[in-house]
């Protein structure tokens, strides 16, 4: 199947492409094209082969298909982040722009570190660390977007309208005729009990619900925490190299939160792991609403 892709690749390779035309070309122009055609066509069939097992070439396709997944991950986390951006409320907004405000001091800090005889071309936070910062506001801002959708789903569903509906489910039960012969009371038994089975895991489901608000809630104050303390510990250090590792440590610290994020995907709305961060310290992305 692998191997299939690659043959696929050196042939529609656009040198391989012109080749194959101009072979074609002079063969049917000639005067003997009957004879010249099957050597183009064994000429092509032996470069595409030998193309194809190159692991130079290999690796290249590999390159591109893999980069081409990332175009669509980083499409998808832009569309995620522009919902996410219409739905947040002001304060949720606000929060957040607080935190990449920090972010962003934390990489100031960082060049002003790096002092006037740095060559221009160093950068302050290598890519992987502003990846690693980018992902973390991106874990923050989708916290705080699963905190608000979890948050409008406790504020429309009542606990006290569920119990009252399994108390009258459980009554309603109780005064069943006890003829258990009668096949009407046998269906209306079996739809009671099903609704009654659905009211408790409604009951269920929004104690869970409870539970992980208070979750993302703490882990929202977790992520904050952590960034703040790295920025300070960033100005008393005064050490680039220590401002880039501790990203990288804090980065690894959040994946239990991308975790439970994952599982969370129904508040969300989309799958938190396969999306690529968008560019949210780079300048590529509007955040004003």
């Amino acid at each position: 199947m692998h191997f299939a892709k690659y043959l696929r690749a050196a042939f529609l390779h656009r040198w391989n492409l012109l080749a194959l035309l101009a072979g074609s070309a002079f063969a049917l122009l000639s005067r003997r094209p009957e004879l010249l055609l099957p050597v183009v066509v064994a000429g092509e069939a032996a470069f595409v082969g030998l193309l194809a097992t190159r692991r130079k070439f290999q690796h290249y396709v590999d390159a591109q298909e893999a980069k081409a997944g990332r175009g669509r991950l980083a499409r998808a986390g832009e569309q995620g982040l522009q919902h996410i951006y219409r739905t947040l409320p002001k304060e949720l907004l606000q929060r957040f722009q607080a935190l990449r405000g920090q972010c962003l001091e934390l990489r100031q800090i960082a060049a002003d570190l790096k002092g006037p005889d740095a060559a221009e071309h160093e950068q302050p936070l290598e890519d992987l660390q502003l990846a690693a910062l980018d992902r973390l506001l991106w874990i923050h801002l989708r916290l705080l977007y699963t905190k608000h959708a979890l948050g409008h789903f406790l504020q429309r569903t009542s606990e006290e309208q569920i119990r009252k509906e399994i108390d009258k489910l459980q009554k309603r039960i109780g005064e069943l005729p006890d003829d258990a012969g009668d096949p009407r009371r046998q269906r209306m038994l079996a739809a009671l009990v099903d609704n009654l089975e659905t009211s408790r895991q409604r009951l269920d489901n929004l104690s869970k619900a409870r539970d992980n608000y208070q979750v993302i809630d703490v882990e929202i104050e977790r992520l904050e925490n952590r960034l703040r303390s790295l920025c300070e510990m960033a100005v008393n250090r005064q050490e680039p190299e220590f401002i880039t590792g501790e990203v990288d440590h804090v980065a690894a610290s959040m994946v239990d939160t991308e975790r439970t994020m994952n599982e969370l995907q129904f508040a969300a709305g989309f799958s938190t792991l396969d999306i690529e961060p968008p560019d949210l310290l780079r300048g590529k992305t509007a955040l004003v609403k």
